[in-house]
């Protein structure tokens, strides 16, 4: 890369809801920054943090040593690095690529191979946990895909928005291992749902569980952060997307299906956030504590889910 490995000059796509906390810590931790959205609306707040805003994804790509991705899904991806007007075309050997999305591991394999064959620029995949509270701390976890080379020189970007990078193998590899985390997230927030409605109707308290059963067996951040909320109806401002999980989860159970793995609990997590994604009381994509709508609604009719 032309800049020295300490201060790679960042740019970055995808200034959604976890995108943008991102942003701010690159900033915070003195990199440039330049920044392209779809929308141009989710991207200009950022240019008073201090980042530059790019007129396209091609020059954004041509103007900085490392490109960062954090995209809605697999053709988000696609679209921006090979479509019409994709970075592929301007991208340079040994530049960085760095998706931190959440996106289908044989995709990326087969993305990271086009690349590197087109232009000779090096892809990491590094999709991240922690949500939205450690995206803001620069605390997330990254599980990292590629060439450990590549990882390592892409330090500076995952020193300001990581507490731990996990070097989990090729192409493709951190993917999956996002795709395991999703697992036990997807069902987990599933059963906070069920739990809490539970609670509801058997006549305690249930927005006094979150803060009873911290630090017991049963504990996990998805319960602290979103059990208060669903407890309470609350569902504003969104922290976590409907759609979101669903597709991550649905991605689990296509993948599952492929390798011949047997994943009973997170069919029935998709197959509960898909029902819920079809009551019009919950919507499509709201914010994922909306789903213990589902329970309490189902409940009061005597059905089960």
């Amino acid at each position: 890369m032309p800049e020295t490995a300490a201060r790679p000059r960042i740019g970055f796509v995808g200034t959604g809801l976890i995108g943008t906390p991102m942003v701010e810590r690159l900033l915070e931790s003195g990199l440039s920054v330049s920044v392209w959205n779809r929308t141009i609306d989710k991207a200009t707040p950022l240019v008073a943090f201090g980042a530059t805003l790019a007129e396209s994804p091609r020059a954004l790509a041509q103007s900085c040593d490392v490109v960062c991705l954090c995209l809605t899904n697999t053709t988000a991806v696609h679209e921006v690095v090979f479509g019409q007007h994709g970075i592929d075309a301007v991208m340079r050997r040994g530049q960085l690529l760095i998706d931190l999305s959440s996106i289908a591991p044989d995709t990326t394999r087969d993305m990271a191979e086009r690349l590197d064959s087109a232009c000779g620029a090096r892809w990491i995949d590094a999709p991240v946990s922690g949500g939205l509270p450690l995206a803001r701390a620069g605390k997330l976890i990254v599980f990292a895909g590629g060439e450990a080379d590549d990882i390592a020189r892409a330090a500076p970007v995952f020193e300001a928005l990581s507490q731990r990078v996990t070097h989990m193998g090729g192409h493709g590899a951190g993917q999956l291992a996002k795709s395991c985390n999703q697992m036990i997230v997807a069902c987990n927030l599933v059963t906070i749902a069920e739990m809490l409605a539970f609670a509801s109707k058997s006549g305690i308290d249930a927005t006094r569980l979150p803060g009873a059963l911290a630090g017991g067996f049963a504990d996990s951040l998805p319960l602290q952060i979103f059990g208060p909320r669903m407890a309470a109806g609350v569902d504003t401002p969104r922290i976590g997307g409907l759609g979101t999980f669903r597709k991550d989860i649905d991605q689990v159970v296509r993948l599952a299906g492929e390798c011949g793995a047997y994943a009973p609990m997170a069919t029935r997590a998709s197959e509960v956030m898909l029902e819920a994604s079809r009551t019009a009381s919950i919507g499509a994509d709201p914010d994922v504590s909306r789903i213990v709508t589902l329970f309490l609604t189902r409940a009061t009719a005597g059905g089960s889910v």
